[in-house]
């Protein structure tokens, strides 16, 4: 049942992500929702969308210890390396999550001609309000 949630959730974000089709500054990211859970007490659920300029990247990070990450490449293709995972290219379409305590060593635009958006869904414990931690904090 969680999982339905989750992927209906994602699926409405998608919905009411409508940034602009202009050129993204490397990294944007826009929290394009934010729900507690009714049924899961203390949860929430944050839609964020992040933006990559052609050949931008993010910094090596942490989130929250209590997120679920869920993240779908609307546009483009993304690189990503999560928890020492060999590199890997998603395209519009493909997606990933990342467990609790996950180290994202890589995430980047995976082309230096074109943009590239995802949207990542996080399932947390409300009270958190940092949701990246570069990681040479």
């Amino acid at each position: 049942m969680f999982t339905r949630i989750l992927l209906a959730a994602a699926f409405a974000a998608l919905s009411i992500a409508t940034a602009s089709a202009g050129d993204p500054i490397p990294g944007k990211v826009k929290v394009v929702f934010d729900h507690p859970l009714p049924n899961v007490p203390g949860k929430s659920m944050k839609g964020v969308l992040v933006e990559y300029a052609p050949g931008a990247s993010s910094p090596s990070h942490t989130h929250p210890k209590s997120a679920f990450i869920y993240a779908t490449v609307l546009e483009g293709a993304v690189r990503s390396s999560v928890n020492g995972s060999p590199e890997k290219v998603y395209k519009a379409g493909e997606n990933f999550f990342e467990e609790p305590g996950s180290f994202h060593a890589v995430s980047a635009n995976a082309s230096d001609t074109e943009p590239a958006r995802l949207l990542a869904v996080f399932v947390l414990d409300s009270k958190e309000k940092e949701l990246v931690t570069p990681a040479n904090k």
